[in-house]
Parts: structure tokens; C-alpha cells; sequence
């Protein structure tokens, strides 16, 4: 079975039975009809996949690939904040009637810092030490920018991405691993589509610095399950678990910049039904 789905599942009843209520505390997120958004959560979540055994798609439900890629890539390759570069709409409740987000995500990525070996964006800055120098201690993002919060619609949820290669015996390329930092997560609405996204992206890299796959550790600071999410929850973690799917991406791309979402793609991909029409707080 996969091992993403026995992740989640286990994740799901530690919130549930262990976790800590929000309930009657002063929280931000408010329901459609304004009433207050209540969770219960756990802190300091550290979920690990390794990707070179397989790709971490739940099986429990359908997780949208070309989606969830379209998002990260709206992020890490096109540095936008405006709505209309996405294909999506899981971004249109925080844009503006000009469909910017603010300093956020993209935003952050496409601003250019001076290093020594010129000017560079935090992607860019990223690709040039793996190829560069893979078993330097310091390469990672941040969009968390304490000085541009107040111009941000939403704070950003996953802010940070540390990279880190390592080797493996019997192989001569180098592996590379990622850790995902995110303050605070919608484990129903968001957690797969993060893992998956985020596990396109090492795959991607990996790719393009010519290196092999290897862990995705995925570390949540509060994981919670809002309370009209709980049913949903305990409904999707009793069904059928299946074989993970096939991970598949364009051999022929070797620029970063040059990959869509439609050069990745999940077969055998067997899971159980949607689950629509999620509420989600504001």
C-alpha cells in the first residue's frame, strides 16, 4: 500500500485523539457564514517520503497533479503574485480586483539579492549551488520577509525550502533532499497537495543539476483539522488504500524554465472518490 496514504492516515488519528482545541480561543479564520473557524492541531508535525521508492500521491482521494504543479510553478518559475497567471482558483479569495496577492510567494521569489557571484533570484541562486556547490550547508529559500508582511494578503503558509544533497552506494550521482518548512497547515484541504508539489519540484531540480531523487521532509509547525473538516477526515481515512502510482517526467527537459505541468504526469494512479465541495476558511 502506499506509503503516503499510511503517512496521512497515521497524522490524521494523532490530530484527532492527541491534538489540542482551538475552541472558544480568538482565531483569525472565519467560516462563509462568519462564524468563527475552530481547529484542533498538533505542533511540530515531521512527516518524511522518500522519493526515489515512490511518489507520495494519496490514494485515499485523488490528488490534482497538473494543478498542484501549476501552483508550485506559478511560484518557483513564473515569481507571480497575480492571479491571472494561474491556472487554478485556490488563490482567489486573497487577490485584489487586480488579482495580485501582494508581496507574496512569486513575489518573493522573483526579487534579486547580490551575492559575490552577481545578482540572483532565490530559484536561480538555488540551481546555481546545486550545480555549483552541491554539499554547501546553505542552500534554501525563505519568503517569509518580516518587512514585507503588512503588504502581503495572506502570510505564507509553506515559507521555506532547505536543500541538501547527499550520496547513495551504488550510484555516482549525487541525491538530492529537501526539507519543507510550513508554519501552518489545512491538513484536509492542503497536506497531499503540498507533499505532491513540493515532490515535483525535487524531481525537477533533480533533474536539471543532473542528480537522483531522495528524501522530501515535510516539518509543520501547527497541523491542525478545522472542525467541520473532522467528518470528512474520519471518512477518508477508513477507505481503500492503494499501490502508489508511477511517477512520470520529461527525460528531454533540462532547463527548469522550460517545464509545464504537462511534463509530469502520475500513472496507475488508482484511488477512491473525490471528496467535493470542501469548506474552506478565510
Amino acid at each position: 500500500m502506499s506509503l503516503a496514504d499510511q503517512i496521512f492516515v497515521s497524522m490524521c488519528e494523532d490530530i484527532i485523539a492527541n491534538g489540542v482545541s482551538t475552541e472558544g480561543e480568538k482565531v483569525r479564520p472565519k467560516w462563509e457564514d462568519g462564524t468563527s473557524a475552530y481547529t484542533i492541531k498538533k505542533f511540530g508535525v515531521v512527516n518524511r517520503y522518500d522519493l526515489s521508492k515512490e511518489f507520495p500521491a494519496l490514494t485515499l482521494r485523488r490528488t490534482a497533479i497538473k494543478s498542484c504543479t501549476n501552483e508550485m510553478l506559478w511560484i518557483w518559475q513564473k515569481k507571480s503574485n497575480n492571479i491571472h497567471d494561474l491556472k487554478s482558483t485556490v488563490w482567489d479569495e486573497w487577490a485584489d480586483e487586480t488579482g495580485s496577492i501582494g508581496k507574496a510567494y512569486g513575489y518573493q521569489m522573483g526579487v534579486k539579492h547580490q551575492y559575490k557571484e552577481g545578482m540572483m533570484d532565490q530559484v536561480d541562486r538555488v540551481i546555481y549551488d546545486l550545480k555549483n556547490n552541491p554539499f554547501s550547508r546553505r542552500i534554501m529559500t525563505n519568503i517569509y520577509v518580516h518587512q514585507d508582511l503588512s503588504e502581503m494578503h495572506l502570510y505564507p503558509c509553506a515559507y521555506s525550502m532547505t536543500f541538501n544533497v547527499t550520496t547513495r552506494p551504488g550510484t555516482d550521482k549525487l541525491v538530492l533532499n529537501a526539507i519543507l518548512n510550513q508554519r501552518s497547515q489545512d491538513i484536509l484541504a492542503a497536506n497531499n497537495w503540498n507533499v505532491c508539489q513540493y515532490a515535483v519540484l525535487v524531481h525537477m531540480l533533480a533533474q536539471v543539476c543532473d542528480m537522483e531523487v531522495g528524501e522530501l521532509v515535510h516539518v509543520i509547525a501547527d497541523a491542525h483539522i478545522y472542525d467541520r473538516h473532522i467528518p470528512l477526515v474520519q471518512e477518508l481515512i477508513t477507505r481503500e488504500q492503494h499501490e502508489a502510482p508511477t511517477f512520470w517526467i520529461n527525460p528531454d527537459i533540462k532547463d527548469f524554465y522550460q517545464f509545464t505541468e504537462d511534463d509530469i504526469r502520475l500513472d496507475n494512479y488508482v484511488t477512491g472518490p473525490q471528496i467535493k465541495n470542501i469548506p474552506i476558511a478565510v
